[in-house]
Formats: structure tokens, sequence, C-alpha cells
């Protein structure tokens, strides 16, 4: 994490903008220095909302001065004993970084633009726009998701971007939907029911394409990216009907996504809150609006995207099966292509897109990073360690309804009734992780590949243990992307001589793309008791090319090989490999075998249920 500096004194920074007839009063980020200052402006209201369960609507009415300089209301939720932060990170609430935040379900849709100083309209440079994860909790106002760092160091590398974070609707008041609150929302001349907090997002979208020019971005240069179900929020705008007829961002990047391909229609959505109406003894809509948010909290935690028939394109759930199941008409795809043939437009940003490829689909098909990390099913291990192996099994063999699909998916992943308690906890993680996170990754990017003609998405591994917790979990790439989460002293201060030792020794680019996939360290170097750690050199390493990759992407460069897979760790490798290493990194055959005659719906069902942990007695 890089160490904050004192900057040189400046006047409060503002931005006068003249299509929204108001001044924005920022604040100087902690993290500047006087070759890159950075300004930050917090809270700016980007919609309002008409009511509960309602489509947001565009906000432009400010006062001539606007105070940017400090954090708007999130929207409701419970707050655990434990933090998201604690959670995910292994960091006790002592190390974290103390931040209050108000909850206001009407007044949530607030944004942050984290910049570079200096910048004019005339700047017009890309523009990052990031989506937080957490289903129904979580804020992007959060010091996890702070652009100061990469913001900062877009600069000393020559290529700006702003960053925004932003809020939007949540769980049962983002997600909500039903044959009533359809007939609802219709009544007032909205379209569609339920995906409010997609719904937040686009409009979201929509407010920087009309107004983030003034703070020096390039509306027409905007990439999304996300971890977790931010990142599942990206994948449904792709599969949108509204990108399809007007898309708002340029390039994606989909980092661990938690994706829902078994998005319930209106009729089972409107099942669930049904529930919740009858548990509050209510029955109209109008009642439902009148509960206290606070009592609302706990019944969001199933909600998510719902079909509804408008929101997403025609064939959306296709994008989820993999390769071998599609059957597509590549005569009537490539008639399309020929169709969308239409020259490049120029990039009013710094960088021309010259670098992403000479492949140039439509503009609903966006350039794609998209990858996950070896462990993401971390998350999940405090449910997935209270099974035991017999009820695994005849959880399975209940979800698959066919003795020969449950028995080949245990086979492979070496569970039976029979396994020791201390082998089934991590085996059934394999499987959650693999059902709930790695398959769907492989089998959205195999099918956004296709679309985009073979070229214009990039395949990414991130198996870098993270610098407070020994393993690959959910989540931590966005330590290293960020650079936010207080490190440990031995990242914070290494011994010279094992600077000295990486330094001489471990050149990971130059590493043969055929050769076995292992750090080039052995027990014959007497070395192996370094393994575990993580240094200084070994986060580094990985923080700068995660960085510099990803600001290249929003820049419109490749950031590697679209033939290649990159890998982000063990031990502080990087760089491009073949399909190959790829195979040995992530269980492809094994999903080959035993995922696709199960199918996609079932094997998502397989990991939500393992997932969950076993059922409580008497339920």
């Amino acid at each position: 994490m890089p160490i904050a500096q004192m900057h040189c004194k400046v006047s409060v920074p503002q931005v006068h903008h003249i299509p929204l007839q108001t001044t924005f009063h920022g604040v100087v980020h902690a993290i500047s220095t006087p070759e890159a200052q950075v300004y930050q402006y917090r809270g700016i209201k980007y919609a309002s909302i008409p009511a509960r369960f309602r489509q947001s609507k565009l906000f432009t009415s400010y006062k001539s001065s606007t105070d940017a300089t400090k954090y708007g209301p999130i929207c409701p939720q419970y707050k655990s004993r434990e933090s998201i932060e604690e959670a995910m990170f292994g960091l006790s609430d002592d190390d974290l970084p103390k931040q209050s935040f108000k909850q206001n379900e009407f007044e949530c849709l607030n944004l942050n633009i984290t910049a570079p100083a200096g910048l004019t309209p005339h700047s017009r440079i890309p523009v990052m726009v990031w989506i937080h994860g957490g289903a129904d909790r979580g804020t992007g106002s959060s010091w996890v998701y702070d652009g100061g760092a990469l913001v900062h160091r877009s600069t000393l590398i020559g290529k700006p971007i702003i960053m925004v974070t932003f809020n939007f609707r949540l769980g049962l008041f983002g997600f909500a939907a039903g044959p009533m609150l359809r007939e609802d929302n219709k009544s007032v001349g909205d379209e569609g029911v339920g995906n409010y907090g997609l719904r937040d997002q686009r409009k979201l979208l929509e407010w920087l394409h009309h107004f983030i020019g003034d703070f020096g971005g390039d509306p027409s240069n905007i990439t999304l990216f996300g971890e977790s179900t931010g990142a599942a929020d990206i994948v449904s705008h792709l599969l949108s009907t509204a990108n399809e007829t007007r898309p708002l961002f340029q390039r994606a990047i989909v980092q661990s996504a938690i994706l829902e391909p078994n998005a319930p229609d209106v009729p089972a959505a409107g099942w669930h809150l049904s529930r919740l109406m009858s548990a509050l003894h209510i029955t109209t809509v109008d009642q439902l609006r009148t509960i206290d948010a606070d009592k609302l909290f706990a019944y969001g935690l199933t909600l998510r995207n719902v079909d509804d028939g408008v929101f997403f394109r025609s064939g959306w759930r296709s994008y989820f099966q993999p390769d071998d199941a599609h059957l597509r008409d590549h005569h009537a795809f490539s008639e399309l292509l020929s169709i969308h043939k239409i020259p490049k437009r120029p990039s009013r940003s710094p960088h021309p897109n010259a670098g992403l490829t000479t492949f140039h689909p439509p503009a609903n098909l966006q350039p794609l990073i998209i990858g996950d990390c070896a462990s993401d099913s971390l998350v999940w291990s405090l449910y997935a360690a209270q099974w035991t192996a017999p009820a695994i099994v005849r959880r399975i063999k209940a979800v698959c309804q066919s003795l020969s699909k449950s028995s080949n998916l245990m086979h492979a992943y070496d569970i039976s009734s029979y396994t020791s308690d201390d082998e089934v906890v991590q085996r059934v993680l394999d499987l959650i992780n693999d059902a709930r996170v790695a398959w769907p990754t492989e089998c959205v990017a195999q099918s956004a590949r296709r679309d985009r003609g073979g070229h214009g998405v990039w395949r990414y591994v991130f198996d870098q243990d993270g610098p407070t917790v020994n393993l690959p979990h959910h989540a931590v790439d966005l330590v290293y992307l960020f650079d936010n989460v207080p490190l440990p002293e031995s990242v914070r201060s290494p011994s010279s001589s094992m600077m000295s030792f990486y330094g001489d020794f471990c050149e990971f680019d130059d590493v043969d793309e055929d050769s076995d996939d292992s750090v080039v360290i052995s027990d014959e170097d007497g070395c192996s008791w370094m393994q575990p750690c993580v240094d200084q050199w070994s986060y580094t390493h990985v923080r700068d090319t995660m960085q510099e990759r990803w600001i290249a992407f929003a820049y419109g460069e490749a950031p590697w090989s679209d033939e290649k897979v990159f890998v982000f760790g063990p031990e502080g490798e990087s760089g491009e490999r073949s399909a190959c290493i790829f195979d040995g990194r992530r269980r492809r055959q094994v999903w080959k075998e035993a995922f696709e005659p199960l199918g996609m719906q079932v094997v998502h069902k397989v990991g939500l249920e393992l997932s969950r942990g076993p059922p409580l007695r008497g339920y």
C-alpha cells in the first residue's frame, strides 16, 4: 500500500460544471504527491427514487454550489458482527480504517469521482467505473475500493484515468419483483419490473454520458469493472436489451463473478415477495411501501436479478452454456457481422484503440477481460464446513436426479459417503468453487469469444496468495488492484537479501510458456521456507502488473494476447501462458466430463445448495 505523503498546498478542488449550472467542491486526496496530485469529489447525487420499488430518474437539479467533500448515504442493509472487510481479508477491526455511513433508501444513489488534478473539459481521458460486490451488503464508498492509488499510479505511468465508484439499491430494495409490482410499475409508465439496482447502474452510466466531460473524462471511453456480484451485474448489462440498442460503455472487466444463470421469472420472484408480505401481514404494494426499511433487511438475501421479459435480450441464457452445448447458425452470425462492419471511430482519449484488435464487432459486443481467483469458494467455507460426507452425497443425488450423472460428479471430485471429515470440506469447496464461479466464468468467456469472432476476450487466472490470508481467496485481487488494504510488516519491510534473491532469479515473464507450471524455486535451492510468504517483491510485482494491464485496457490497448491466458501468481509470477498451462490451473477436463452432461442449471443448483450448508434440523 502506498504511503500517503504531504501534498503541496493547493486550493480546494473545484469543477465549474456549465451544463449542470453548479460548482462541485471536492477534496485533495491524501495520496497526492507534488508530481501527481489527486482530487476527489464525493457523494454527488446522480438519480432520484420517486418511490420504493420504482425505477430511478436522472438527477440534474443542483444548487449553484455543491458540497462534494463527504460521502453520501448508502442503501439500507443489516450490520453483522464481522464486517465484510474482516471476513474477506482476515483483518481485525483494529486494523481497518474507520468509516460510518448514513443509510437512506431514497438518497443512496450517489457517486464518487477520483481524478488527476489539472483536468479540463478538453482533457477527455478514459473513465473506469467500479461496480462493487457484496450481494445485499456493501457500498462503493468503502475504503477498499477508493480510487486514489489507482488514479495516482495511472498519472505516474503517463496514462491518467478517472475512476468512479457509486452506490445503488441492494437486496429487496433493488431486486424485488412479482406480478403485483409489475402492474404497479406499469401504471406509472415503467417498463418491466424488478432489477431496480441494475437500472440504477444504467442510470449512473447515463449521468456519466452527459456530465463526466466537464470533470475531464471522455464519455465515449468508459470501462466497467467489478467483482463478485458486481461483476455478475456487468455480465447482466452485457446481455441486456438496452446494451443492444444503446451501449453506454466501451469495454468491461469481470472479476470472479458470482453469476445467477437461473434467474427467476416474474411469477417465481413473486412467490418470494408473497411470502414476505404474508410474514408482514400485508396484502398490497402500497402497504409494503409503508414498512420501515429496517424491517426489510432480512428478506433480501435470496433476491437478485429477475427475467422480466424486458431487461435481458432474447436468448441471454445460452451465454451460460459451454461451447459444445451451442447449436448456432454461424452463417447467420457472419451475416450479422458483415452488416455491422463500420469504420473505427476515433477516440478522443489520449491513446486510440488501435491496439485492441483489427476485428471490430458491433458496439454492443464490448471487448472483455474476464477471470477468477483459485479459491473463490472460501467465501462459503463456514457453511461448507458444516456438511458431513453422507449428507453431501444425499444432497448431490437429490439435485442431480440421475444416479449415473451424480456418481460421475462425485467421482470427479473424489467424494463418497466414506470420505473422511478432514478431507471432505476441501473437496466440497472445490466443487462449489467450480460450480458457482470457475465454470460459469469459463462458459461466459467462451460465449463472449464466439460472439466476437474468436477475438476481443482476454482470459486471466488469479492464483496469488493474499498478504494477510495465505490463499488466493475471493476478492484477494482487490488487495492488489486498489492497493488500499493494510499490509503486514513482512510485506512492508522485506529483508535486503530476499529482495536481492528475487531480483536475480525471479523474472517470471521469461518463463517458457510450455514449461512445467511451477515457480522457479525448489527444495534443492534451500529456499522452500520462503514459498508461503507474500513479500514486498511479489506483492509489488503483482500489484503493478495488474494495475498497468487494467489501465492499458481502459486506454483501448490489448492487455495481452487474446490467444493466451494471463496468470497472476503464485509467488509473484505473472505473464502470458498457453492453454496447456491454463488447463493445469483450472479443472477444465473435469468440467467437460462431469458438468457438461448435467448442464448449467443443475450444476449451478448443486453449487448453490452446497454453498448454503446443510438444512437446519426440523426444516
